[in-house]
């Protein structure tokens, strides 16, 4: 196995990953703090790695922007034919980290950042051009469990559950869950999204159809990899749950990413985000929900006015 690291600049990461013969191993890492995202490829399959077991990977700011950026280059990248996505240590991922993403600013300029960031998120995910087989390792919460549903395939860890706590946020449904989850999931769509906020483990995600494969922890890796082969060797092509198009996906997740970023800027979610937040110990970022809660009165007039 060669290992080397990337520039800053992508084009430079994706011309190292274009260097690469298709039948040997690399591992590079795009130049993000603590190399968030590790790549392997090997035989054309391209194996992502979200690498912050220490915050059980969550979706942090310079996460996103790792992940987000390692999709555009293998996206581009001809050796790359499927794409396999996992996460380091016990958690696939603890999902978006809202303490650590949102700052203060102007009350539109903040509405602005939240619907474009959540639209350009799922969006990478959508208009990802290769299948792409997501590997939980472990538990998933938000929107990690959402965009996996919008991939081709997910093979889950004995030790992988599926959460997505959007009612106890007072949050909609993102990922285009609010549509995908009904017709993926049928009767267990309200059960998941809903106020019961149930998180099927492995096997009971299997048998709602949340999941295709169910692997023990030991041999998740190798699954996936046979998996992922076997698409290489039927030619599969990109496709998309529940009988979905990728416009009709875009459309969906404009939609959900204006409602959510309503949602997000609205006292009852602010006051949440300020009281788990205090109870985690978390004070500076409890304090930020806890003014915009308090002050939403006055703010709220410099909004757009769908999202006041």
């Amino acid at each position: 196995m060669r290992a080397s690291r990337a520039s800053r600049n992508l084009p430079a990461a994706t011309r190292a990953a274009r260097s690469a013969s298709p039948s040997t191993a690399t591992r590079l890492s795009w130049a993000v703090p603590k190399d968030l995202i590790l790549r392997e490829s090997v035989d054309g399959v391209t194996t992502l790695t979200m690498n912050n077991p220490d915050r059980l990977n969550g979706w942090t700011m310079p996460m996103l922007d790792a992940l987000m950026a390692a999709l555009t280059a293998e996206a581009e990248d001809p050796a790359t034919k499927v794409l396999i996505l996992t996460g380091s240590g016990r958690y696939y991922s603890a999902g978006v980290n809202l303490g650590g993403s949102l700052k203060l600013g102007h009350p539109a300029a903040l509405h602005g950042f939240i619907f474009e960031r959540n639209k350009a998120l799922f969006d990478h995910f959508i208009r990802f051009p290769k299948p792409i087989l997501v590997a939980a390792n472990g538990p998933a919460i938000g929107a990690s469990v959402t965009s996996a549903t919008l991939c081709d395939g997910i093979i889950a860890s004995e030790n992988a559950t599926f959460s997505t706590p959007f009612a106890a946020l007072s949050v909609p449904p993102e990922g285009c869950s609010s549509e995908v989850f009904p017709k993926l999931l049928g009767d267990a769509a309200e059960r998941i999204l809903g106020e019961e906020g149930f998180a099927p483990d492995a096997r009971q995600a299997l048998e709602v159809g949340l999941v295709q494969w169910v692997a023990a922890p030991q041999d998740l890796m190798t699954e996936a990899h046979r998996i992922a082969k076997q698409w290489i060797a039927e030619g599969r092509r990109r496709t998309y749950p529940a009988g979905f198009t990728a416009e009709q996906l875009e459309a969906i997740n404009a939609r959900e990413s204006k409602v959510l970023a309503r949602a997000f800027l609205s006292p009852p979610f602010l006051m949440g985000q300020f009281r788990f937040l205090w109870g985690k110990g978390k004070r500076r970022p409890a304090l930020m929900f806890l003014s915009l809660a308090k002050t939403h009165p006055l703010w709220k007039r410099m909004l757009p006015a769908e999202a006041r």
